[in-house]
């Protein structure tokens, strides 16, 4: 009897590039955060499709040498050490591999540093040892950013992972026309007599993606190489668009594909989320994937309420920040405390979006203390230049969106007396950017601060690599903190 189709997204949520490996009866998953922090979340999984976030694997401080674009982690394990090589911003230079290891694949993890960050950037770090069972690292050279080709290339790497040994060789390039101007985010595994290079091709994001997946292989590691005449195998569907950059895993004797993809009807505001896709070997030696496997097949999204009570020591891992700037926060008998930030669009906390539908809602408490200049409330976070935000402090409600670093009010309104203890602020989201919103005090009758409940477009909200988090922010002098009192997000199909 054959198993039930895999009820995608296993991994909802903006969550690219997601890597995953077997350790003992547990599978551990990371993918990319990008500019959002903590950098690389670490989930576990007993089946593969019912995934739980336990930790990051820098949760608090980021390596000495970069400072932003944390992606494409791969999380691998052998002996008794995990390790975890990624991509990351290199200060004062380009994008350049990693890596991190830890004795226990939820951490704590020590960062060994750069090993590898060529002039038009380095990315995409995948090791595998060859048919002699010498260690490489397999990456990418970042050529489409200088309008080059982007060779896939292929190193010796000392057993202690910290450094590369010997000269690289280049194993194969975009040369097919689906291609277009990459091939990036190699996978590798060995089945039968060959080296499987999954890969992905071409633009990877936003409206205009036309990501695809494809595959080559080699007897031997360093080749030659050659690609499958029927590639791309893995394409856009229905459902599903631009599937690609994953890696290869076993369950039960069955193949799959976790990899990333964007959900036709959220696309890019939600972010590209995780697939879990069957795929099987063909007579002539190739992995097919099915015509109802998972980025193909329509699978209604299953999602739950969130609610935050903020009762608990720490703040949830679910919770994010813009990675260069982390808020001074606290929660203190139930409520979540943000300290005010006077630049960069404020001090700011998301979380994952799920679906194109939703509404979000938040308490700020004592809006009325909040003096002139600041502000404090609900808000929608595409990165800190870019926001749509409704706010109370200095006697006002605001509602006001943030392009490009510039702010500009759409709707204001005094604060009412019967909200000095607290206000209730809602956002309500259709068709994954169209946002409205109204305030309460009494969480029943709700008043929307646009004429007739107008809505305020989010189209200009995500940036061309992640999608929007939905949160709270105070903006203003740091000698001011705000008090938030149970947020809650309830995602629709």
């Amino acid at each position: 009897m054959a198993p039930a189709p895999v009820a995608n997204p296993v991994l909802p949520g903006d969550f690219p590039d997601p890597s995953v490996v077997k350790i003992g009866d547990t599978y551990w998953a990371s993918a990319t955060s990008s500019n959002w922090g903590p950098a690389f979340p670490l989930l576990k999984s007993s089946n593969l499709t019912d995934w739980q976030l336990v930790g990051h694997v820098f949760p608090d401080k980021l390596p000495d040498w970069a400072d932003y674009y944390f992606w494409a982690p791969e999380i691998t394990q052998e002996g008794n050490k995990t390790y975890v090589f990624y991509s990351a911003h290199k200060k004062g230079g380009n994008l350049a591999v990693g890596v991190a290891s830890a004795d226990r694949p939820e951490g704590p993890y020590t960062d060994h540093g750069p090993l590898v960050g060529q002039a038009a950037g380095s990315i995409d770090g995948f090791p595998i040892r060859d048919e002699k069972g010498r260690l490489y690292l397999i990456w990418k050279e970042d050529g489409n950013s200088i309008n080059q080709p982007t060779p896939i290339w292929a190193q010796p790497l000392n057993e202690a992972r910290t450094s590369l040994t010997d000269e690289k060789k280049e194993l194969f390039r975009n040369t097919a026309t689906w291609e277009g101007n990459l091939v990036e985010g190699v996978s590798m595994v060995r089945h039968g007599d060959y080296f499987y290079a999954f890969y992905a091709a071409n633009g990877c994001c936003g409206q205009g993606c036309r990501y695809g997946t494809g595959v080559a292989r080699a007897k031997s590691l360093l080749g030659p190489w050659e690609k499958n005449p029927r590639n791309p195998i893995l394409t856009a569907a229905d459902a599903w668009k631009c599937p690609g950059h994953g890696t290869v895993t076993q369950r039960n004797g069955r193949w799959y594909l976790l990899h990333h993809a964007y959900a036709a009807g959220s696309f890019e505001n939600v972010g590209r989320q995780g697939l879990l896709t069957e795929f099987a070997w063909t007579a002539d030696n190739w992995p097919e994937f099915g015509a109802q496997s998972g980025a193909r097949a329509s699978n209604p999204v299953a999602t739950q309420p969130v609610t935050d009570e903020f009762t608990g020591a720490k703040l949830g891992l679910d919770w994010q920040w813009p990675i260069e700037d982390k808020p001074q926060f606290a929660l203190r008998g139930g409520q979540l405390r943000l300290t005010a930030h006077p630049d960069k669009g404020g001090a700011a906390l998301g979380r994952h979006t799920l679906t194109g539908t939703y509404t979000a809602t938040t308490t700020l408490l004592a809006p009325a203390a909040l003096p002139a200049g600041t502000a404090a409330g609900l808000a929608a976070h595409g990165d800190p230049k870019n926001a749509v935000a409704l706010t109370a402090g200095g006697g006002k409600l605001q509602l006001w969106e943030r392009r490009d670093g510039k702010q500009q009010i759409l709707a204001e309104a005094t604060l009412p007396t019967a909200a000095d203890k607290a206000v209730q602020l809602r956002m309500q989201v259709t068709g994954g950017n169209s946002y409205r919103f109204a305030w309460s005090t009494d969480g029943t009758t709700w008043t929307n601060p646009l004429v007739n409940n107008g809505a305020v477009s989010g189209q200009f909200l995500p940036p061309w690599d992640r999608g929007v988090r939905v949160g709270v922010l105070a903006q203003g002098p740091a000698s001011v903190t705000a008090a938030f009192e149970r947020f809650a997000l309830n995602s629709q199909p």
